[in-house]
């Protein structure tokens, strides 16, 4: 699950995410990563400014996925894949990434929008998780 400061909400930055962020894709995945939120934007409201709001992360499961219980369930994977990227992020002791992958230095005001594709229904957790990273490695590298 995503603490609240991690979750995405505001319709408006998604669609600035999706139009401004940096677009990187795989076979199961396309991941938008948008640094340039401003000051007003950082902090979603309800959330204080100490607590270490950081990068905020948003999920698009369409109907081309499958039905309702395949979009859930892709949905729990991802989120699950966000949430190992997060959680890295912040060098919690014994936060090993499979398959020797290193931690990501995502920044504090980033925004991430995870978009699935129908290949997402077929693949597996470990499949979904290294594919977000990878597209989040490649698109804050870009």
């Amino acid at each position: 699950m995503l603490s609240p400061q991690h979750r995405l909400r505001s319709t408006a930055l998604f669609g600035k995410t999706v139009r401004k962020g940096r677009k990187k894709g795989s076979r199961t995945v396309v991941v938008y990563v948008y640094q340039g939120a401003g000051r007003a934007e950082q902090v979603p409201s309800g959330v204080d400014e100490r607590s270490g709001a950081g990068p905020r992360v948003g999920l698009v499961v369409s109907k081309a996925v499958g039905n309702a219980v395949t979009r859930h369930r892709v949905s729990r994977y991802l989120r699950h894949a966000a949430a190992d990227v997060l959680k890295n992020r912040s060098g919690v002791a014994g936060a090993d990434l499979p398959s020797g992958r290193s931690p990501l230095e995502v920044p504090v005001g980033a925004c991430i929008v995870i978009r699935a594709l129908p290949a997402s229904a077929s693949a597996s957790v470990e499949e979904l998780s290294r594919d977000v990273h990878s597209c989040i490695r490649r698109a804050l590298a870009a």
